[in-house]
């Protein structure tokens, strides 16, 4: 595993884990970049279903994060745009996607779109890529640059 992926599989970990005791809300920590207008805007556009996992509260008062089903699909805007590289990149939809695997999911970050949306789904969703389309109309609302999949 990289270091990448290492540190990856401590943030699904860190923003998936709900609060303990008195809510069932889910505590997701928001990127630094996520308090801007683009971002704002992809809030705005979060799908209220992600296949069979319905909306759940989050634990932070920010609509640049959000979170369906248990155990919890996190998506979170404001992520560094990658470069390019040299992992499976995917469109869904018209929408291009980094794919890494973790552990315990699968990380998709939009490519080529800034600032970027990052999707952690966990393992107990089969076929996580099949997922993305919901994600389609928030990511579309970042424009698309130069950078695309090939």
């Amino acid at each position: 595993m990289s270091r990448t992926s290492g540190a990856r599989l401590g943030i699904l970990l860190l923003v998936a884990l709900p609060l303990v005791a008195c809510s069932s809300a889910v505590k997701v920590a928001p990127f630094d970049g996520a308090e801007t207008p683009e971002c704002h805007a992809v809030g705005a556009h979060w799908p209220t279903r992600v296949g069979p996992a319905e909306w759940r509260e989050t634990a932070v008062d920010s609509v640049t994060v959000a979170a369906w089903g248990d155990p919890a699909i996190i998506a979170r805007c404001g992520a560094v745009p990658p470069g390019p590289t040299e992992q499976l990149c995917l469109d869904s939809a018209g929408v291009d996607w980094i794919v890494e695997e973790l552990d315990d999911g699968t990380s998709f970050t939009t490519y080529g779109r800034s600032p970027a949306i990052e999707v952690l789904v966990p393992d107990a969703y089969d076929t996580p890529a099949l997922l993305l389309p919901a994600f389609g109309p928030a990511a579309e609302t970042v424009e698309q640059g130069p950078n695309r999949c090939s």
